[in-house]
């Protein structure tokens, strides 16, 4: 690997401190950094260098947390780069690489020594009356919203077969990385980041007999909103997304195009299941 492209959330305190860090052992390893315009900044270089310069690199270093790799990803468009999260935040689920483990990830990457994984990710689009919109790209989840404290009631079908009417506070269409996130805490389950499925959990609906449901990826899921009273949100992965009024559809199904995610020699998922969810099993 000889190119690292490099993109930092600047508002943490650390970027400037890690960041240069990351110069230094990357000039040793012989690896050229390729910085976003924020990160370069950051970094105290001028010019011009754009999502395009993501084009040429071997990798992508995001220095940040989960939400600063969720943004990244969808800065990169569906470019096909691996991505390595190295955590500046708190929980740092997906950013799996500690600061204090930045020096060995780049000298990992510098003599390629990692695994890669596939992550699924959903695309979205909008059926309107009015203006379509779309598609939206989500590595983690694509959620539905009631506004101003109103149910709504959402109408879902799956491959065209009706599902049911659901008065709720809205709807999560999680991938399997996106399980571990607000699915997770709508009572979603938790599914490898392998799978091939697709989550959907409501919000708080009006039944108790309502339970998260596991489908295939290959099917396509269709949200219309059938009734509102203050309107819904659509978001995918919390970063981009536009606001939804009666009669409005969400069509979602599997992007033809995944991510990679970059993984240290001794990663292990159940070991961040168990570091950062504290998940465990019965203490005998």
């Amino acid at each position: 690997m000889k190119t690292l492209g490099v993109i930092a959330n600047p508002v943490k305190d650390r970027a400037g401190y890690v960041l240069e860090r990351l110069a230094t052992r990357a000039a040793g390893a012989g690896i050229t950094l390729v910085p976003d315009d924020a990160t370069a900044v950051l970094m105290g270089q001028a010019g011009d260098h754009g999502q395009a310069a993501m084009d040429d690199v071997d990798a992508v270093m995001v220095l940040g947390g989960d939400g600063t790799l969720l943004r990244a990803v969808q800065s990169l468009n569906g470019r096909d780069v691996p991505v390595i999260g190295v955590n500046l935040g708190g929980l740092g689920f997906m950013t799996s690489v500690a600061e204090t483990e930045l020096e060995r990830a780049v000298d990992c990457l510098a003599r390629d020594e990692f695994g890669v994984s596939r992550r699924a990710m959903l695309e979205c689009r909008v059926a309107s009356s009015a203006v379509g919109a779309g598609p939206f790209r989500a590595l983690n989840d694509v959620v539905m919203t009631s506004m101003q404290s109103r149910v709504a009631t959402l109408r879902m079908k799956v491959d065209g077969q009706q599902v049911g009417d659901f008065v709720c506070d809205g709807i999560i269409l999680s991938t399997p990385t996106g399980s571990t996130g607000h699915s997770l805490s709508a009572g979603g389950p938790l599914l490898m980041p392998e799978a091939r499925a697709m989550v959907v959990s409501l919000i708080c609906p009006h039944t108790l007999s309502t339970r998260p449901l596991v489908l295939p990826d290959d099917v396509t899921v269709e949200v219309t909103v059938a009734a509102t009273a203050g309107g819904v949100f659509l978001t995918a992965d919390g970063q981009v997304g536009q606001k939804l009024a009666a009669g409005d559809c969400v069509i979602v199904r599997r992007d033809p195009r995944d991510v990679r995610f970059i993984h240290l020699p001794g990663y292990s998922y159940f070991g961040v299941l168990r570091q950062k969810l504290h998940w465990r099993g019965s203490n005998v």
